[in-house]
């Protein structure tokens, strides 16, 4: 397991007492803090709507993170293709690649990343929008590739950007087999069909220009500490957050509390629980026999970690405890 890579997805959260401006300068300082101890690779996710999330403008906040860095790879976990048209993502990140060299990615989900409301808002038919995705990607990757089309994207156009494939169903696994693309699962909030989306991939996998053999990443929460007992209270955050969203409110990013008995109920623990199964929280020791057994399982071949910590400091050392415990 410690030969395989290590990479953050930061959402880009807005702490409930502090502003998008804030949330934008935590990002620079964890992307500067991850590339030091080694992290392959830093994704931000397109969410609209959502006033604790300030990752909306996607491909403009990962080109402030590059400039703020220089080695780690920076992408999206990703753009959501139904809202956009495929020639202006193109654009956008063959910009990106001609500014940043080879270190920008392209993940791409199904999604909306957003509620109905809002997707129209966004000008786009969600549901046609969803359908055309399979033909979205194939166009897209025309664009980035070298084919002589009668429209081309400039920039863009040639510089092949490495596209990955997200999911937190069968769906996207299978279409990511089909086109011989990376593929990454968002076990962080969709544990149900982690392994059916694994083994599909995995089966149905064609070698494509763009890969060989199947490369599988996963999402997961981490929260690590230097004793169980304070990931345990540094995690109350990520649980009030997907609480918040159960009781159809923003999910905002709080102080974590002792006790989150007072809080919720039984039902909804079990639901928040449920949610949450592939969060790994504790000391060094727990979470690297976790994450060991959990690899067992799974086989994958690059770990994405998100954690959603309200103090900022205690969120840059949960990745150096979990990079400490990598190596």
């Amino acid at each position: 397991m410690t030969r395989t890579p290590l990479s953050v997805l930061d959402l880009s959260p807005v702490p409930d007492n502090q502003t998008a401006k804030e949330a934008f300068e935590n990002s620079k300082q964890l992307i500067q803090h991850t590339e030091k101890l080694g992290y392959k690779r830093y994704w931000v996710a397109e969410h609209h709507n959502m006033p604790t999330i300030a990752s909306s403008a996607t491909a403009v906040l990962i080109s402030f993170l590059a400039s703020h860095s220089s080695t780690i790879r920076v992408g999206s976990g990703g753009v959501m293709l139904p809202n956009h048209a495929p020639l202006i993502v193109a654009e956008q990140f063959g910009t990106l690649a001609t500014m940043y060299d080879d270190r920008i990615d392209l993940g791409l989900g199904r999604a909306p990343g957003t509620d109905f409301m809002t997707s129209r808002a966004l000008r786009r038919d969600a549901h046609t929008a969803a359908e055309r995705f399979p033909d979205d990607v194939q166009e897209l990757l025309q664009y980035l590739g070298d084919e002589n089309l009668q429209i081309k994207a400039h920039p863009g156009h040639g510089t092949h950007v490495p596209v990955y494939l997200l999911g937190s169903s069968t769906f996207s696994a299978q279409l990511a087999a089909t086109l011989g693309l990376p593929f990454a699962f968002a076990s962080h909030f969709a544990p149900g069909q982690l392994h059916n989306a694994l083994r599909l991939y995995r089966e149905r996998f064609q070698p494509s220009a763009y890969l060989d053999k199947p490369y599988a990443m996963l999402t997961v929460n981490a929260v690590v500490a230097d004793t169980t007992e304070e990931a345990e209270f540094l995690s109350s955050t990520l649980k009030l957050k997907f609480l918040s969203i159960i009781r159809g409110r923003s999910g905002a990013s709080t102080a974590p509390v002792e006790n989150m008995d007072h809080i919720w109920n039984e039902q909804e623990k079990q639901q928040v629980s449920n949610t949450l199964s592939y969060s790994f929280i504790g000391d060094k020791e727990k979470v690297a026999k976790e994450l060991e057994a959990f690899h067992d399982q799974t086989q994958f071949d690059e770990l994405i970690v998100t954690s959603d910590i309200h103090d900022q400091e205690k969120r840059r050392k949960s990745y150096t405890l979990l990079s400490e415990l990598w190596q």
